[in-house]
């Protein structure tokens, strides 16, 4: 078994997708996985490289094998860059020629061809939209042409057929209006190139925002260290990652980040694991414990022995889930395009049966009736109402969503946030505020204001000479209510346990109790410490710390991650709407149930790893759950790309912010109530504007074909279904425009 990944710089639309996947499942033992975002296949099974390259090239799509990521992800990123440029240049380039074209018409302009100067100013108008057909959409022929290759068709199939029967019908005219009955010698080149201008604008909006999912992978792909310190019999030296192999010593210098997973032989201090835990609390390391590729060391020195391999670290895993969550969401066939697949083969037919009928038994001139309706029919049921129903409404609604402080990716996740009815919470940074604060400072015995102002200030002076995230939150705490703090005269830190030393010639011991085991610390009455004297702190979440003066002990403090002011209200909103909550953590199981009975939330799931947490939500959704999950940890990047809608938190890490769908700007959790009612609220949106589409188009084809012929004695003039057709448009656009408005 191998496995291939490959980089296709011509897919980019769920055609493709289909078509690369029908090509290796025709081929025995192999299973491809396609990556749109990344415009990435990989290829699993009895396969060789060069073997999956030949079968891309007869599927159409010329590939190249990728060796390195880092690499493949920054030419993704140049060549998406590069082609929304070039949708910008065309979008504006047709809006520049197709806006005054239009306002000529609409400001009593003449557009009807009735003498030889307007043939020749019209037909000069007719070469330059040929050209902008040619130049600006191009690429939608293409696209045509791929799904009639693929015995299918797609929105590029109407937006030609609509642009090139304006212009074939407007060019007939300028050649040959005396072919033409006087009421229909009409032109309709600027239709043309709006139809070709807005697409472009919106297909370059749209490759923007799109290609921001790529950059959860190439932001995980960052946190890999590229070069180590090596231990050899001649020294320390530097070496490319690549170059080491298992059992090789390295030396972990203070700051630097873990090259590859491995285990401690010498030396101890504390490692930022956050990107694993999401826990903002370093974690000690001693002779015989692991440590994780990515993490990030503190103040001491480590030397560690590899014990897995570039592809086999934790960290790779995280960046291999994330990738397979990415493919493992198949792209959302638009529903225009479904629509398109059955409707622009029927319009196509009833069209031609149309002027096949007025071509042979309708009245003189036959040929002419025959293109007026064949004309009418493909101009009435342009994609303009049909292509404008979806996207009008998830803009409207990410705007109104964006004064709500929520950043939403792309439509899909909006359709997707209408079904969900579970909502998975991380903790810290989510449910919490995600930085440690001291919630409670007791005295052991009474002192007067001056003298506890005293001893903070003693314990404060010490405490910030320690690096330790717990040592700042005390040191804020006490600049609350401090200007200055005293001199300290020593300072000695005991790793996983504390502090000690001298202030103002005191001796002062802060930490926890193995601290205070280890220095005979009593209490005032010379009696031994009693461990459960802070038990109520624990069951509350909270981290107790012992402070010890002149050996005997002086006062505790309690630490805790504040929970959120709005937490409990938003999640009780949640439930009141009928959706599960579950509260998802690293953290040990005594503090997320602590916090959860805070904030009200019975389900509660902790201690878990990330790859466990991408586990859970898959759970849920075999359930049969539509699971949102709410995070801000690299360690939430998987379970935020395997869910049906990732949801960050703006105050989060970039990876997690880049892995979701959507990112609250707000710090307010009430908001992911008020963006699934939003969600709800866009889809019917969407559906009331297809509906009507489809009842224009319903209503709107069989009048372009000639059916009221018989009882008015007219045909409907191009130039109504034209007007028609921007009627259509209009009601999308205005309808689409009451979720500004749209009470959640």
């Amino acid at each position: 078994m191998s496995m291939t990944r490959l980089y296709v710089a011509n897919m980019n639309c769920a055609g493709c997708v289909a078509k690369i996947e029908k090509a290796f499942a025709a081929q025995a033992g192999v299973e491809a996985r396609v990556n749109l975002a990344d415009k990435q296949v990989t290829v699993e099974g009895k396969m060789s490289a060069d073997t999956a390259l030949t079968v891309m090239e007869k599927a159409g799509y010329p590939a190249q094998v990728v060796v390195d990521a880092k690499v493949a992800a920054e030419e993704k990123r140049l060549e998406d860059a590069t082609e929304y440029r070039l949708r910008m240049r065309q979008a504006i380039a047709a809006l520049v020629v197709g806006v005054p074209m239009m306002l000529w018409g609409l400001l009593g302009g003449e557009m009807m061809i009735n003498s030889p100067a307007m043939q020749l100013g019209w037909g000069i108008m007719g070469l330059v939209t040929l050209a902008l057909l040619v130049t600006t959409g191009g690429h939608f022929y293409q696209g045509m042409w791929r799904a009639l290759k693929a015995k299918t068709t797609n929105m590029d199939t109407l937006i030609v057929l609509g642009t090139s029967t304006a212009w074939a019908y407007s060019m007939l005219v300028v050649i040959m209006p005396s072919a033409f009955p006087m009421d229909t010698r009409h032109v309709y080149f600027e239709a043309s190139v709006m139809i070709l201008g807005l697409i472009n604008l919106g297909h370059g909006l749209e490759l923007k925002a799109r290609g921001k999912t790529s950059e959860a992978v190439q932001r995980l792909l960052g946190l890999q260290s590229t070069t180590a310190i090596r231990i050899t019999d001649k020294g320390d030296e530097k070496v490319e990652i690549s170059q080491l192999k298992l059992g090789d010593k390295l030396r972990l210098r203070p700051g630097d980040r873990v090259a590859l997973d491995g285990e401690v032989e010498t030396g101890q201090s504390l490692l930022d694991e956050a990107m694993l835990t999401g826990e903002p609390i370093p974690v000690l390391k001693n002779r015989g414990d692991s440590v994780s590729a990515g993490t990030v060391n503190g103040n001491g020195s480590l030397v560690y022995r590899v014990t897995a391999g570039q592809e086999d670290t934790k960290l790779a895993k995280i960046i291999a889930l994330v990738q397979q969550a990415q493919t493992s969401k198949l792209p959302i066939g638009r529903l225009a395009d479904r629509i398109s697949a059955v409707f622009v083969p029927t319009v196509v037919a009833i069209a031609l049966l149309a002027a096949a009928i007025w071509y042979f038994v309708g009245p003189a001139p036959a040929l002419s009736h025959a293109l007026v309706v064949l004309t009418s029919v493909l101009i009435i049921a342009c994609p303009c109402a049909l292509g404008l129903a979806t996207p009008m409404s998830i803009m409207v609604a990410v705007g109104r969503a964006a004064q709500m402080g929520v950043l939403v990716k792309n439509g899909e996740a909006l359709q997707t946030a209408s079904k969900v009815d579970c909502v998975v919470l991380d903790k810290t940074g989510t449910v919490t505020l995600g930085k440690p604060q001291v919630t409670d400072f007791n005295l052991v015995q009474t002192l007067s204001d001056a003298d506890k102002e005293t001893l903070l200030g003693e314990i404060a002076s010490l405490e910030q000479h320690s690096e330790h995230p717990l040592a700042g939150a005390i040191v804020s705490y006490a600049k609350q209510s401090l200007s200055q703090l005293p001199d300290t005269q020593a300072f000695t830190n005991h790793q996983g346990k504390g502090i000690e030393g001298k202030v103002d010639g005191v001796s002062l011991a802060i930490g926890n109790l193995a601290l205070m085991t280890a220095l005979d610390i009593v209490n005032s009455d010379g009696s031994a410490l009693d461990p459960k004297a802070t038990l109520s702190f624990a069951n509350q979440g909270k981290t107790p710390i012992y402070v010890a003066k002149a050996g005997k002990l002086v006062a505790t403090i309690a630490l805790a991650d504040p929970i959120k002011p709005d937490a409990k209200d938003a999640i009780a909103a949640m439930l009141q709407r009928g959706i599960r909550v579950v509260l998802l953590t690293g953290d040990n199981p005594q503090t997320a149930q602590a916090v959860a009975d805070q904030v009200g939330i019975t389900e509660v799931i902790a201690g878990v790893l990330p790859e466990q947490k991408q586990q859970h939500v898959l759970d849920l959704q075999k359930q049969g759950h539509v699971v949102a999950m709410v995070g801000d940890g690299i360690n939430d990047a998987p379970a935020l790309m395997s869910a049906d809608v990732g949801i960050a938190m703006g105050s989060g890490t970039e990876v997690a912010i880049e892995s979701a769908d959507i990112t609250l700007l707000s710090q307010q959790l009430i908001v992911i109530a008020n963006l699934l009612a939003l969600s709800r609220a866009t889809i019917t949106n969407i559906k009331q504007n297809l509906f009507g589409a489809f009842v224009y188009n319903s209503l709107g084809i069989p009048v372009a074909a000639g059916v009221l012929y018989p009882l008015t004695g007219m045909l409907l003039s191009p130039v109504i279904a034209g007007a028609a057709m921007a009627l259509s448009s209009l009601t999308v656009v205005t309808n689409a425009n009451r979720l500004r408005r749209q009470k959640l």
